[in-house]
């Protein structure tokens, strides 16, 4: 129930108030993969949309290790990096996930170089 009422929170611009129902559902027991899923990168989000950023970058980190097919929770880490001033480890995130995900077949047909540049943006090849 504490979900859901962080999530009506967050959907009604009260993302200050959804803050402790967040932390409240995910510090009980109870919630299903999928809605711990949701509650992590709600809070996340939530976080980084509050300027709690290193919160955010902590929370969508764990989340995105507890849970490592899910492109929602990295794209969410991404950002929350980027706020934080680590834009290599959020080009890197982006560019990792992009190559792994595409169907676009102008970009996976550089998917290997999109990989070798992901880890050092300034490499030449």
């Amino acid at each position: 129930m504490a979900y859901q009422t962080a999530w009506v929170h967050d959907t009604l611009g009260l993302e200050a108030e959804a803050v402790p129902y967040y932390e409240s559902a995910l510090a009980g027991k109870g919630l299903s993969d999928d809605d711990r899923r949701g509650a992590l990168l709600g809070l996340g989000s939530t976080y980084r949309i509050l300027g709690r950023y290193e919160e955010a970058v902590a929370t969508l980190s764990g989340a995105a290790a507890e849970f490592p097919d899910d492109g929602g929770l990295k794209t969410f880490l991404a950002m929350a990096l980027y706020n934080t001033g680590r834009t290599h480890d959020a080009m890197e995130l982006l560019l990792t996930l992009l190559a792994a995900t595409t169907n676009d077949p102008e970009i996976a047909g550089y998917r290997p170089a999109i990989e070798e540049y992901a880890k050092d943006l300034h490499a030449t090849m």
